[in-house]
């Protein structure tokens, strides 16, 4: 027996409908590395699903549908770029105020990079494998890469795509997508990885964090922050860095909010992060790195929603 041309197109989209199911949270870390905001990577991904919907009753097979629908977000990402500005983080826009008593400020008219929870990574044995390539400071460093030697080193880096199958995908040729590489790769030469302590290690140290700093202890604080702590919030381009000038900051930000703040742990972007609440209600997410056993950089995005995207209660 033989399926009807309406038959096959039905059998298509179902696998299509199964594919983009798993492949889902996948195609969201490839959307965020290369955009640097999980709600943009999220309208890229479903504007993938429906130009594949559209398209895949002409879909030939000469590929997987995993490779075609990367090939297709890898597109519409690059069209969205052409249209949006470098999303950066307060530390890339210039050196970091030295007065603690600094006016702080909200910016909107930038376009800042954002976190990406744990918990849209999906399945916990995938999330393990791309803790690394979410990394906040690297996703900050691939936004400084023009949109095209973004997309060539993603796929070949993290997704291990071929220059040939990258090559079709840009619609270049493979020495060019050669020269994009190393390009890429010199550009981000200068990225240290960051040092990365077992989970258990990281959540205990990140309880004394949130025990220092809901009961506003600084001295507490001193003891799990490394010597150029930097501290940095979205969207304020003012940042600070240094423990004389972090510290003091902290001290006069505590007096103005009598205790009201508490910080529940969670994950984003492969490292310890924490939910922060003022007055029971979700008010952003913090992201931190540690390294050497000790807080190196702490970053808040003052972005309610991301609290119920990490998993979190809007409310206390």
């Amino acid at each position: 027996m033989t399926m009807t041309d309406e038959e096959r197109v039905v059998s298509s989209e179902e696998r299509l409908r199964d594919e983009f199911g798993s492949l889902r949270p996948a195609l969201v870390a490839h959307c965020y590395r290369m955009t640097g905001s999980y709600q943009d990577a999220e309208d890229v991904v479903q504007e993938t699903y429906l130009k594949a919907a559209r398209g895949v009753d002409a879909f030939e097979g000469r590929s997987s549908l995993k490779t075609w629908l990367y090939r297709i977000a890898t597109n519409t990402c690059l069209t969205e770029l052409n249209h949006r500005s470098r999303r950066v983080l307060p530390s890339g826009l210039g050196a970091p105020s030295d007065d603690p008593g600094a006016h702080v400020f909200a910016d909107d008219s930038i376009a800042w990079l954002g976190p990406l929870p744990d918990a849209v990574l999906g399945d916990p044995g995938e999330v393990v494998v791309r803790r690394e390539s979410v990394r906040l400071a690297l996703v900050a460093a691939l936004q400084h890469l023009p949109p095209r030697q973004r997309a060539a080193f993603l796929l070949r880096e993290v997704l291990s795509w071929s220059a040939a199958e990258i090559a079709d995908v840009l619609g270049i040729s493979v020495p060019a997508v050669k020269s994009l590489l190393q390009r890429a790769r010199v550009r981000l030469d200068e990225l240290d990885p960051e040092a990365r302590l077992p989970e258990p290690a990281e959540r205990a140290l990140l309880d004394r964090y949130i025990a220092a700093f809901e009961t506003e202890d600084t001295a507490a604080l001193r003891a799990v922050i490394q010597d150029d702590f930097s501290l940095e919030a979205v969207p304020h381009p003012v940042w600070f860095r240094g423990v004389g000038v972090c510290l003091p900051f902290m001290e006069r930000a505590f007096a103005g909010r009598g205790g009201a703040v508490r910080l529940l742990p969670t994950r984003a972007n492969g490292q310890p992060a924490a939910g922060s609440y003022l007055r029971g209600r979700a008010d952003g997410l913090w992201v931190f790195t540690i390294t050497s056993g000790r807080f190196a950089r702490a970053v808040k995005f003052h972005d309610p929603r991301l609290v119920t995207v990490a998993g979190l209660p809007a409310r206390l």
